[in-house]
């Protein structure tokens, strides 16, 4: 049965706008994202096999290519919920940032766990922190396997003098999903920690993301 022999009631679109966004399952909300169906399947039955396939959390994660392999999903399809889930991975984290005030390595799982828990290869970035522990800005500054010889804290504290940082605290993912530190991640954390020392730049926490988890090295020891 097509979208447009549902009686109004039924249809994902009328029910958005007489019910509210809050009344709408997830299957309805990818339908209206995806717009239409196949010659074989409606769009709520489409986005329904969708759902099976992949929860959000996977779903979110799909590369353009990998979405395109779904019968039924073309390129416009696929860019269509690529784009939705990036968004709202900039909303959360721009509405959070503003008025963040760093205190704890969960403050930055809050903001930044479901970005870098989602990310392909491997990726270092700096959070870079006012007096009061608010949020100057983050940046990634490498990506790529890391290891002590590429990751050179001339490049960081750089970016912090300029920036006019108090603190930072540096963090990445292992696209593994496994969040527990390597020993070269034990050993640019020792560099790091000096370097801060020596140009009264406090770094305050490495946090490694990996699987939807986060492992805090302040919070573990690695600062005794």
């Amino acid at each position: 049965m097509k979208i447009k022999d549902f009686c109004k009631s039924e249809r994902p679109r009328e029910r958005l706008r007489f019910y509210g966004v809050n009344a709408l399952s997830n299957s309805e909300l990818l339908a209206i994202i995806l717009g239409h169906g196949t010659k074989k399947e409606n769009v709520l039955v489409l986005a329904n096999r969708l759902l099976t396939k992949y929860d959000l959390g996977h779903l979110s994660c799909l590369s353009i290519t990998e979405l395109k392999n779904v019968f039924g999903i073309g390129e416009a399809k696929a860019c269509q919920i690529v784009a939705c889930f990036e968004l709202g991975r900039r909303r959360g984290c721009f509405n959070s940032e503003e008025k963040a005030t760093i205190n704890s390595a969960k403050d930055i799982s809050k903001l930044f766990l479901s970005k870098m828990s989602n990310l392909k290869k491997e990726n270092f970035c700096v959070v870079y922190l006012d007096s009061r522990r608010k949020i100057i800005k983050d940046e990634t500054v490498f990506v790529g396997t890391l290891n002590a010889s590429i990751v050179h804290p001339r490049e960081i504290f750089e970016i912090a003098i300029l920036e006019g940082a108090a603190a930072i605290i540096v963090m990445h993912n292992h696209p593994s999903g496994d969040s527990n530190p390597s020993s070269e991640d034990l050993e640019i954390t020792k560099q790091l920690i000096s370097c801060g020392k020596i140009l009264d730049i406090e770094v305050l926490d490495h946090v490694i993301f990996g699987n939807n988890s986060y492992y805090s090295l302040r919070e573990n020891g690695a600062w005794e």
